[in-house]
């Protein structure tokens, strides 16, 4: 990585005021880092137990619409209005994904259902429905949340492997540059001192 740095002096302070921020950066993306992941095995565990609940809830649905369908007939299992899905976001480290998910479902119709087995059914399908939409929300959050730590491991790794090995990389060469130069300054202002005041006049 080159770097342009400013010449003399300034560019040591430079480096060291850009170091000094690389160092800060690297601690906020550590702590970060540490609730990113805090907040990825919380999310982790969540999707498992939706995961099992929407399969288990799917399993139960798919039964009832068997034991509806073998009782009354494909009429009976007609569509339905569509269910009303809202979605409350949720944030973490600036990561935004689906918090909190509700489904509300349309009032049944008033007419008698044409087998018993039809309600329970109905109940099986809005909570396999539910079931569903919980999953599918914390699957997102999942995948919200494990892109964030992946992007934030590496904007650490390039702070650590590449931007401040440059930075010291390049303190360390303009410190030698200006202790040369000190050097030299030095020995010729020592010559100066010994040569006396009348070295260096033309004789005639």
């Amino acid at each position: 990585m080159k770097l342009r740095v400013p010449p003399g002096r300034t560019g040591r302070l430079w480096l060291h005021r850009r170091l000094a921020a690389a160092e800060r950066g690297i601690d906020l993306l550590d702590r970060k880092l540490r609730i990113l992941r805090q907040e990825q095995e919380r999310l982790s565990l969540l999707n498992a137990r939706t995961e099992r609940e929407w399969t288990t809830a799917q399993a139960e649905a798919e039964t009832w619409i068997l034991r509806t369908a073998a009782l009354a007939g494909e009429r009976a299992l007609r569509p339905s209005p569509p269910a009303e899905i809202t979605v409350e976001w949720a944030e973490v480290m600036g990561a935004a994904f689906p918090g909190r998910v509700q489904c509300r479902f349309p009032d049944p119709p008033d007419a008698l259902p044409l087998t018993a087995a039809l309600p329970p059914t109905r109940v099986a399908c809005r909570s396999a429905l539910e079931a569903a939409v919980r999953h599918a929300a914390a699957r997102e959050a999942l995948r919200v949340v494990t892109v964030e730590v992946a992007t934030t491991t590496t904007r650490i790794r390039a702070l650590r492997e590449r931007w401040v090995p440059a930075l010291q990389q390049a303190l360390s060469q303009l410190d030698l540059v200006l202790d040369e130069t000190e050097r030299a300054a030095s020995v010729q202002a020592r010559r100066r001192m010994s040569d006396g005041p009348g070295d260096g006049r033309a004789r005639l």
